[in-house]
């Protein structure tokens, strides 16, 4: 009896345990990441993809550069020098991400994990009663021990770079963000407050309510570029009021013309008729 009891203990316990394994293996197959870099034509673009049970539920399209800021020592081995590194984010990065009805975030890795980019999303509901969401924060981990860009650093180490009280990008909700236009934020660092510069452009992002697979919603474009937009047609709106104006200003003038003409032509030309008068 005690035998048996034991056996069906261990069988649970087995069982548990592959029960465990499942769920584990469908929750991290539940949200996948892929990077749909290749797919771009230009080549400093990055696309990125979140997937939850097989359907997209966040994308971002962009291209990235940051400036970050690191010591050096001098010539004299005493003081330090501060030097700046230029990188972008490359093609072949990991990604991973997480989708949630009112907060989702991405982050973004490479050079084994020597830097990541991690940026997080929030919707809410703004003053008029209209859903929005937004960038609440952005992250950037460096390593300055990485020699590609950090040459002869001093004190090198892992930093974290962070944005503070951030409310960036917002769009209506069930709409995409799109802009063409450079847009930049200052990230301040662990390593001594430093500002960590980072410059996104042609971006189009949208990490809520995705309707169609691989497929952005109906685009909310930037204000930046609304406004670069109208500066590019107004000189053509302008050029067409005035082409209007001195058309019909002519075509009045040839009305008075003829107008004119035809009031001589009615008038007697023979003086004899003016004896009786």
């Amino acid at each position: 009896m005690e035998q048996l009891r034991f056996s069906t203990l261990d069988s649970a316990g087995v069982l548990l345990c592959l029960f465990a394994i499942l769920v584990r293996f469908t929750v991290t197959a539940e949200q996948d990441g892929e990077n749909l870099s290749g797919l771009s034509t230009n080549p400093d673009k990055d696309i990125f993809v979140v997937r939850e049970n097989g359907t997209t539920c966040l994308m971002v399209e962009f291209a990235v550069r940051f400036m970050v800021p690191f010591d050096v020592l001098a010539l004299n081995g005493i003081d330090l020098i501060t030097e700046n590194a230029y990188l972008s984010l490359p093609r072949g990065a990991d990604i991973e991400g997480k989708c949630g009805s009112q907060d989702a975030h991405i982050h973004i890795s490479w050079n084994d994990n020597a830097y990541t980019l991690r940026i997080y999303f929030v919707k809410e509901t703004s003053g008029k009663r209209h859903d929005v969401w937004k960038i609440s924060k952005v992250q950037f981990v460096y390593d300055t021990s990485e020699k590609t860009h950090f040459l002869n650093s001093y004190n090198p180490g892992k930093h974290t770079a962070s944005t503070h009280h951030l409310s960036a990008l917002e769009t209506p909700a069930g709409r995409s963000y799109v802009c063409e236009a450079k847009q930049t934020l200052t990230l301040i660092s662990s390593d001594h407050q430093k500002g960590v510069t980072v410059a996104i452009s042609d971006v189009q992002i949208q990490p809520f309510d995705i309707n169609s697979d691989f497929t952005f919603s109906e685009a909310y474009k930037c204000i930046t570029d609304q406004r670069e937009q109208l500066e590019e047609t107004l000189p053509l709106i302008l050029s067409f009021i005035l082409g209007l104006i001195i058309v019909i200003t002519l075509s009045v003038y040839h009305f008075h013309l003829k107008l004119t003409a035809a009031t001589q032509s009615q008038l007697p030309c023979d003086r004899s008729m003016y004896k009786n008068m």
